[in-house]
């Protein structure tokens, strides 16, 4: 039988245990996000080579929690695609860099299912997924960023999306609890959280489209909302996949957040819808431009 005095003594160790991941996560953003908006500021090569770095970095968080190992056969094929892919894309040869992912995605699929003794038959599809998944983060954000007149404004109306989207759904959750929204797959998000997310998210994202994009309010509006709902189903997306596979979170690599994977689970979603709606309307040339000019 559990006393008041050790659900008293829980509960502080619980709210201790929330302050100390809190303040990582403050930390950890304080240090990641400068670099973000200093990368996608200048541009280039220098941009480049951050989402492709972050991208070889998911893929070995995928490729360790879903395949239990960071086998280099496995990878190889994987950061192959990724770099010719990086290559491709700063040459403004968008659609070759998507072929060369199709082909890393299905080289690295091959290569697990050549191991049959040791990996279940459907864990080469997961297993190669995560090729797909790390040329999302790759492509999405430099496609936007290579829209020489829009890009950059592209890029922080995505950054305010979802980190707002991010930040609002923690804090109100934390604050107001209630119904959770999946718990089958996510023990802590709750529909107050979601619900405070979308907010901040519309919020933020439409000051930021309006005042570095000049797009006009109402479509800021639509679009910071459809980029938050996809930023929040990235983010319940890597949750069904870690629970599936038992793993808690991606990697270490991020005091509070986890790995690269964790941190970047809903900006790769909200990223690729960004980028679709754009291509959408623009064509690959311009799909910064198509995303915010209404």
């Amino acid at each position: 039988m559990i006393t008041s005095n050790q659900h008293d003594a829980r509960a502080g160790a619980d709210a201790a245990s929330d302050g100390r991941n809190l303040s990582r996560r403050i930390v950890s953003a304080l240090v990641l996000a400068p670099i973000g908006l200093i990368a996608a500021y200048f541009g280039g090569w220098l941009f480049l080579t951050a989402c492709a770095i972050a991208a070889g970095i998911i893929l070995w968080e995928w490729t360790s929690f879903v395949v239990r190992s960071a086998d280099p056969l496995v990878l190889l094929p994987g950061l192959t695609a990724l770099l010719a892919a990086a290559v491709l894309a700063e040459a403004s040869e968008a659609g070759a860099a998507v072929g060369v992912i199709a082909v890393g995605t299905m080289l690295a699929g091959a290569g697990i299912a050549a191991r049959p003794s040791r990996y279940v038959p459907d864990l080469a599809l997961w297993g190669a997924g995560g090729v797909i998944y790390a040329g999302i983060v790759l492509l999405s954000p430099v496609l936007l960023r290579s829209d020489p007149e829009f890009g950059f404004a592209a890029l922080l109306f995505l950054f305010a999306t979802v980190w707002a989207t991010d930040v609002f759904a923690y804090l109100v959750g934390r604050k107001l609890g209630g119904p959770l929204l999946w718990p089958q797959v996510s023990p802590n998000k709750t529909w107050s959280g979601a619900v405070g997310g979308l907010a901040g998210g519309v919020a933020a994202g439409t000051l930021l489209a309006y005042a570095s994009g000049g797009t006009k309010p109402v479509a800021a509006a639509v679009l910071a909302l459809v980029l938050s709902i996809f930023a929040q189903g990235g983010d319940l997306f890597e949750s069904a996949v870690k629970r599936r596979f038992g793993a808690k979170d991606a990697s270490s690599l991020i005091p509070g957040h986890g790995g690269v994977m964790d941190r970047l689970d809903g900006f790769l979603f909200a990223a690729l819808a960004a980028v679709l709606i754009g291509i959408v309307r623009q064509g690959m040339a311009a799909p910064a431009r198509g995303l915010l000019v209404w």
